[in-house]
């Protein structure tokens, strides 16, 4: 299953150069994942609170296209399964003007218990594609 979360770059968001600093994708990829995450009935911070913390272990970003101010966007995002301890997000962001894709990216995380062992969380299971 492929969600989608549509957006918009904010001036603020933008370098010197007048287009999406790349730090500033890490911001609309989580943003897009804790969406996905809650559209899914998965709570990110009730999980954190019954001490199941999903981590980022690693992020894997390839930047195809810059965005610019005002520009409406969308991120999609889809879980894969990794391996027996992890699973990855994999997320694009698209251009709205012309689905032209700007990121493509993976980012890979795993779940940690209260002992801080990583494990496969059972709410992950229903979200793996």
């Amino acid at each position: 299953m492929t969600f989608r979360i549509d957006m918009k770059v904010r001036d603020y968001e933008c370098d010197i150069q007048g287009i999406v600093n790349n730090s500033v994708y890490f911001n609309y990829l989580e943003h897009a994942r804790h969406e996905f995450l809650l559209a899914q009935g998965v709570d990110f911070a009730a999980l954190a609170r019954d001490k199941v913390n999903l981590v980022v272990l690693r992020s894997e970003l390839d930047y195809k296209a810059s965005l610019m101010p005002g520009d409406h966007f969308y991120v999609t995002v889809e879980v894969v399964r990794e391996s027996r301890l992890k699973f990855a997000f994999v997320q694009n962001v698209y251009r709205s003007a012309d689905d032209k894709v700007a990121l493509q990216a993976k980012v890979i995380g795993t779940a940690v218990n209260a002992k801080g062992r990583p494990f496969f969380a059972k709410e992950l299971e229903t979200l793996i594609a």
